[in-house]
């Protein structure tokens, strides 16, 4: 095929990607889930927990929302997401890798010495990654950083940042809050993974930063609260007519950790956790049977 051609192809199926429905979409994100708990167990290490709760907010960025394309990922116009939970990297990647960014058979590597493909997520290594992270409470001052340089640019692309709740206790996050509602960055918006679980404990049991649309709102804020696991909430929330002008939007997705997979629902223990054998075969059989 001719140049040209190949070009017309990737184009039809983003076109074709932005037109998915929620039904579509749910589909798409089961069959992210059962190749993250594979790569988890066929690893044995991954935070496989925190990846089921954000696949779907993932999946319906990727496949619906952002623009971007895997046959130019530094394009300069492309909408940006920061994963600032950046130790759920296999479920982006995963992510990336359906969406074209990367080859599906190269998430075999996953943590395998000399793998691209680390535990957190590299943009020197990975395409489609925009920044490192790993360090948390980094995304979200990052983030505020690329969406002000497109304000000054007069850029209408947008950026995204996905952040979990333990995180949302560090002071760097409401620094660059203040920051954002500042700089009026109506091209900012923050997604909190809110799980309620945090590493090792419940966000209630260690400093518990809800309930988190006050807060927000305080600062100058546009919010929203949706269920994190309803494609439909989830699309309409990152719509954006949903914008206010001249204010960031923060949507508080209230998610499950290890959602869709019984035995992990809510469950803090499987924030860095491998299931066993039994385990995987459960928790496919939950997943597949949740697709039919």
């Amino acid at each position: 095929m001719t140049r040209e051609v190949v070009r017309a192809i990737v184009y039809l199926n983003l076109y074709v990607e932005l037109f998915m429905n929620s039904s579509e979409l749910r589909t798409v994100a089961n069959c992210i889930r059962r190749r993250d708990v594979q790569a988890v167990f066929e690893a044995g290490a991954g935070h496989v927990g925190g990846e089921m709760s954000v696949i779907d907010l993932l999946t319906a960025l990727y496949f619906k929302v952002m623009s971007v394309n895997p046959k130019n990922p530094s394009d300069p116009k492309r909408d940006r997401l920061v994963l600032s939970k950046g130790h759920t990297a296999l479920a982006l990647y995963i992510v990336l890798s359906e969406k074209g960014f990367i080859q599906k058979e190269e998430i075999k590597t996953f943590l395998q010495p000399y793998s691209r493909l680390n535990g957190h997520p590299n943009r020197k290594k990975v395409p489609g990654v925009e920044t490192n992270t790993g360090p948390l409470g980094h995304g979200l001052p990052i983030a505020v950083g690329m969406a002000k340089a497109a304000q000054l640019n007069r850029e209408n692309w947008r950026t995204f940042v996905i952040t979990g709740d333990g995180e949302m206790q560090e002071g760097s996050n409401w620094e660059a809050i203040m920051a954002g509602a500042q700089f009026k960055l109506d091209n900012l918006t923050l997604i909190i993974d809110h799980n309620r679980l945090q590493q090792g404990a419940r966000l209630a049991d260690t400093i518990d930063i809800t309930p988190l649309r006050p807060k927000f709102e305080a600062f100058g804020w546009n919010v929203q609260e949706i269920n994190g696991h309803d494609m439909d909430q989830i699309v309409n929330a990152l719509d954006k007519d949903k914008i206010v002008p001249a204010k960031p939007t923060c949507i508080v997705a209230h998610t499950n950790k290890g959602a869709g997979i019984s035995f992990m629902s809510d469950d803090v223990t499987w924030h860095h956790r491998v299931p066993n054998a039994e385990q995987y075969k459960q928790a496919m059989d939950e997943l597949k049977k949740a697709a039919e």
